[in-house]
């Protein structure tokens, strides 16, 4: 039997919105149009752990611990999640373009990132109403070892708003599982770490410390929070210092643990 040609796909997509087979037929297209090894759909919501919508992979390891350590707290170190946060565009979005300039330097990187085995990311970006976004991504693992080239990445950019006017239609009216109240993960990650540590972090510091964990370099953190990368270093001596630590990979143990209680605790404690 011949191969379905993409245009038919594409329609069999359209008619799938609003149906439980909507995931599987943007999946039959994109595979169609674009080359990928693994495929995923995740709504991120300003409140509330993110939703997996849907996940394909040949390679097993791709998304092995998408459930028990993504979606439970190591998300609020992944890039793609900042696009969330900052209200991004809709669009196309590599990895490596909006990354921090330390990404693969960090303990996400090394302890979650790496095990992977992905090599390259692309994600189509739908920001929707009332505080929810949906990421479609694609990816190159281990199936291939290689990276999207320049022909593969012209070829997603094409298809981004069709792409991204298809999830519109599809999860318009999306909502987390639970809803929580509204909560900020440093001032709650503060509150944790002071309970259960007894380390009393200024606002401050907080936020310096989820930056660092999310791999940013004291110069991006001083172009990020709008203050001289002189008084970061100051901030991380002194981040340092109260944590009785003396590296990164000992921030990231320390404070890991709490980036999903904290975001847990968000609703929970008001």
């Amino acid at each position: 039997m011949s191969p379905i040609p993409a245009p038919d796909l594409l329609s069999d997509a359209i008619l799938a919105t609003g149906s439980e087979r909507f995931s599987d037929a943007l999946h039959q297209w994109l595979n169609a149009t674009c080359s990928f090894d693994n495929f995923a759909i995740i709504a991120f919501f300003q409140n509330g752990n993110p939703q997996v919508l849907a996940t394909r992979a040949r390679d097993s390891r791709v998304f092995e611990r998408i459930d028990s350590h993504y979606v439970k707290g190591a998300y609020l170190l992944d890039p793609f999640f900042s696009l969330h946060q900052k209200g991004a565009a809709d669009g196309l979005y590599r990895l490596t373009d909006v990354a921090p300039d330390q990404f693969q330097r960090n303990e996400y990187f090394k302890s979650y990132y790496a095990n992977t085995t992905l090599t390259d990311e692309l994600a189509f970006f739908s920001g929707l109403a009332q505080g929810a976004s949906i990421t479609v991504c694609i990816g190159r693992d281990a199936t291939t070892a290689s990276r999207f080239s320049i022909r593969d990445h012209n070829v997603a950019t094409q298809v981004a708003p069709v792409v991204n006017a298809l999830v519109r239609q599809n999860w318009s009216g999306i909502r987390p599982p639970h809803e929580d109240e509204p909560g900020d993960v440093v001032d709650q990650l503060r509150h944790r770490v002071s309970a259960e540590q007894d380390i009393n972090l200024s606002p401050r510091q907080a936020e310096v410390a989820l930056l660092i964990l999310q791999g940013h370099s004291s110069i991006s953190i001083g172009l990020t929070l709008g203050i001289s990368s002189q008084t970061v270093k100051v901030l991380r001596k002194q981040l340092y210092r109260k944590c009785g630590i003396s590296s990164q990979g000992e921030l990231y143990y320390l404070l890991a643990p709490y980036l999903s209680e904290s975001r847990q605790m968000a609703g929970k404690t008001r």
